[in-house]
């Protein structure tokens, strides 16, 4: 991982997860998700998600954060730490408790002996509960360029 990651993972998810997570804001939650994906860190890709979330890929389900931590989460965070990404365009919003932040990125590098360059698409809804912002709903969509 590169020395700026670890210093803005850092920043973004401070010494206590709890704690650090009432004080940011949705997109600030997403953009750590990002980086503890990138960084191969389990514990920080767990505690940003609540225990229902639901992640839909490329037509599957995982029903829960237990599920995804036990599926996808580490083939997920091998292809973040792989490739590059590029965002293109990111907007977020918050309507009372909930939020979104809708991402658009350009994704390059080699993966399992496969050469990626695709464009990705990605839905995060977050709701706010009385410990924070919390990731509820993750949809991921990517097509080769």
């Amino acid at each position: 991982m590169r020395p700026t990651s670890c210093a803005v993972l850092t920043l973004l998810l401070g010494a206590s997860q709890a704690g650090a997570q009432t004080a940011q804001s949705p997109l600030e939650i997403v953009v750590a998700f990002g980086a503890a994906q990138a960084a191969g860190d389990t514990a920080a890709v767990l505690a940003l998600m609540a225990p229902d979330v639901v992640i839909y890929e490329n037509g599957g389900v995982e029903a829960s954060r237990d599920e995804y931590r036990r599926h996808h989460l580490a083939a997920d965070m091998a292809f973040a730490a792989a490739v590059r990404e590029e965002i293109v365009d990111r907007r977020s919003g918050t309507a009372g408790d909930i939020a979104w932040v809708l991402t658009q990125s350009r994704k390059r590098g080699s993966f399992r002996g496969r050469e990626i360059e695709s464009r990705s698409t990605e839905s995060m809804v977050l709701r706010r509960t009385p410990d924070g912002w919390w990731i509820v709903h993750v949809h991921w969509s990517s097509a080769r360029q």
